[in-house]
């Protein structure tokens, strides 16, 4: 292994830097990105039976908040309910902005990771050419062993960054997918309690309405 690494000339420590970062990265979005974490299962029906109970006092409203991604966007449409639908939605994606930034986060080195890695190696690849040439120019074709020595760093510059850009691009568009899939599922949750506190909200308000108009007749 240092073998090559050395054959392959000084571009290859920055090849190496990046796939030890684009390692990382992935690591770590696979921990952050776990669906149970940014949307637990049945975290909505356990808020609406919070609300239905009168129990969601400012403590579970934190502990919300706090708990995950999508609770922290139910929090912020809880909070705002009483505004109206507009405000509660204006709310919503708010926060859903800031949700799916810190969901993005890092990704942004990947993709960067996967698009620099191929020309470094590239260009590992014109250095090594100039060096045959040089050597062609300065020796001739009779010292097979310079040729061979250029050539090797070519190929093997080249190689390292495809070998670090290709599975770096494909967790790149893997991590992006999963973050819509975690984006609209958010989305729909978040939809749903809407619907659910406005058309509760109405209801009040109905039965507000009706009450006046039994005293009056009576």
């Amino acid at each position: 292994m240092f073998e090559l690494v050395q054959a392959g000339g000084w571009l290859m420590i920055p090849i190496i830097l990046c796939s030890v970062i684009a390692a990382a990265i992935c690591i770590e979005r696979f921990w952050t990105l776990r669906p149970d974490q940014i949307v637990p299962k049945n975290l909505l029906s356990q808020v609406w039976t919070w609300i239905r109970n009168n129990e969601l006092d400012n403590k579970r409203l934190r502990e919300l908040r706090e708990g995950s991604p999508l609770g922290e966007i139910l929090a912020a449409g809880i909070s705002n309910h009483r505004r109206g639908r507009d405000q509660m939605k204006e709310a919503i994606e708010e926060v859903g902005g800031h949700v799916t930034h810190g969901m993005e986060h890092n990704l942004n080195a990947l993709g960067t990771i996967a698009a620099i890695t191929p020309l470094l190696g590239l260009l590992g690849t014109v250095i090594g050419m100039i060096k045959v040439f040089t050597a062609i120019r300065l020796e001739g074709t009779g010292n097979a062993a310079v040729l061979a020595g250029g050539i090797s760093e070519a190929l093997i510059t080249t190689a390292a960054g495809l070998t670090v850009a290709i599975p770096a691009l494909f967790f790149y568009r893997f991590f992006q997918r999963r973050v819509d899939e975690l984006v609209i599922v958010m989305e729909q949750e978040a939809l749903k309690l809407v619907e659910v506190l406005n058309a509760e909200r109405n209801h009040d308000k109905s039965e507000g309405a009706a009450q006046p108009r039994n005293l009056n007749q009576d």
